[in-house]
C-alpha cells in the first residue's frame, strides 16, 4: 500500500476540486480517504491510498485534470505555489519501502510531462540533485535555477511545474492566532522553525486568513518521532494568544498515541483522521 498527499493550487471552486478528485477516485484500486480545501491559502490536499501501479496512475490523472481546470496565471492566494498540481509525494504503508515510493514517484513525473507537458522537479527521497531534497529550495522564484528533472521548459505556462517526491509521513497542523497581525504570526515561525533556529522537523510560515480576519501559523511537521510536538505548540502559546487550530490531512495513529492531546487541540480532528482508522472505516484493513 502507498499513500499520495496531493497539494492542488485551488481552494475556492469547489467544482475544478470536485473534478480532480473525481480524476483519482475513478482509478480502479484507488482508496480515497478524503480531501479539503482551504480558501485563503486557496490549495486543496488529497489522500488516497492503494496498490503502487493504481495510486500512480491517480496521481498522474489527477495533475492532468487539474491543469485542465486551473490556470495558474490567474492565482492568488497566500500558499507559495508553483503549479497547478503543486507538490505530489508518495508515502510507504504497509509493505511498502522508501525505494518503492521513489521508483513510483519516478515513474509518475515523467508520466506527467509525456501526458500533459508539465515539467518535474524531484524532492526529498526522490530528489536526483542532493539539494533539492528540501521543498523549499525548489519552491522558489525561478526554481533553483537549474534545468527540471523531467522536461525541457522551466514551467508549463498556465500549469506550471510539479514537484513530485517520496517522503515519510508530514503531519499538516494550523495555528490560527488571536490577532490580525500577521507581523506577530511571522515572528513567532521564525522562532520555532528549524530553518531559523527553532526546533528540528519544524517548517513554518506566517499568513493573514482574510476569511476569520486573524494571522495563522502554518506548520510541515517532518518528523514526529523526534520531534515533541507539545512542545511547538507551547513555544507558540508563548508568544502569542491562540485561537483555534486545525490538522489538514491524516496522522498515524503512532503519533496520535504519542500527543493526543496536540491533535485533539485541533477543532476538526476526529477518531477518523487517524489513516489506520480511515482505512478501517472504508473496508481497507489497517495499512
Amino acid at each position: 500500500m502507498i499513500e499520495c498527499v496531493p497539494n492542488f493550487s485551488e481552494g475556492r471552486d469547489a467544482a475544478k476540486v470536485r473534478a480532480i478528485v473525481d480524476a483519482i477516485a475513478g482509478v480502479a484500486g484507488v482508496l480515497l480517504l478524503g480531501y479539503e480545501s482551504d480558501a485563503d491559502h486557496n490549495r486543496s490536499v488529497v489522500t488516497f491510498a492503494g496498490p503502487s501501479d493504481a495510486v500512480m496512475e491517480a496521481a498522474i490523472r489527477g495533475a492532468g485534470r487539474a491543469a485542465e481546470v486551473i490556470d495558474l496565471s490567474q492565482h492568488e492566494g497566500v500558499h507559495p505555489r508553483v503549479g497547478v498540481a503543486d507538490v505530489i509525494p508518495f508515502v510507504p504503508l504497509a509493505g511498502a519501502t522508501m525505494d518503492d515510493c521513489v521508483a513510483i514517484a519516478h515513474c509518475a513525473g515523467r508520466g506527467i510531462w509525456s501526458r500533459f507537458g508539465i515539467p518535474v522537479y524531484f524532492y526529498e527521497s526522490a530528489a536526483t540533485i542532493p539539494e533539492r531534497r528540501r521543498l523549499e529550495k525548489v519552491r522558489r522564484r525561478g526554481f533553483d535555477g537549474r534545468p527540471p528533472d523531467v522536461g525541457d521548459i522551466a514551467a508549463h505556462p498556465t500549469a506550471g511545474a510539479s514537484v513530485v517526491g517520496a517522503r515519510d509521513f508530514l503531519i499538516a497542523f494550523n495555528v490560527n492566532l488571536a490577532t490580525a497581525d500577521v507581523g506577530v504570526a511571522q515572528s513567532v515561525a521564525r522562532k520555532i522553525r528549524e530553518s531559523s533556529g527553532g526546533f528540528r522537523f519544524v517548517k513554518a510560515m506566517g499568513r493573514f486568513l482574510a476569511s476569520r480576519g486573524c494571522a495563522q501559523i502554518s506548520m510541515n511537521l517532518t518528523n514526529f518521532v523526534q520531534t515533541d510536538l507539545d512542545a511547538v505548540f507551547e513555544a507558540i502559546r508563548a508568544e502569542a494568544p491562540v485561537a483555534s487550530c486545525q490538522l489538514i490531512g491524516f496522522v498515524p495513529k503512532r503519533a496520535y498515541a504519542m500527543f493526543p492531546g496536540f491533535f485533539e487541540r485541533a477543532e476538526n480532528f476526529s477518531a477518523s483522521r487517524v489513516i489506520e482508522t480511515r482505512m478501517k472505516e472504508l473496508g481497507a484493513g489497517e495499512g
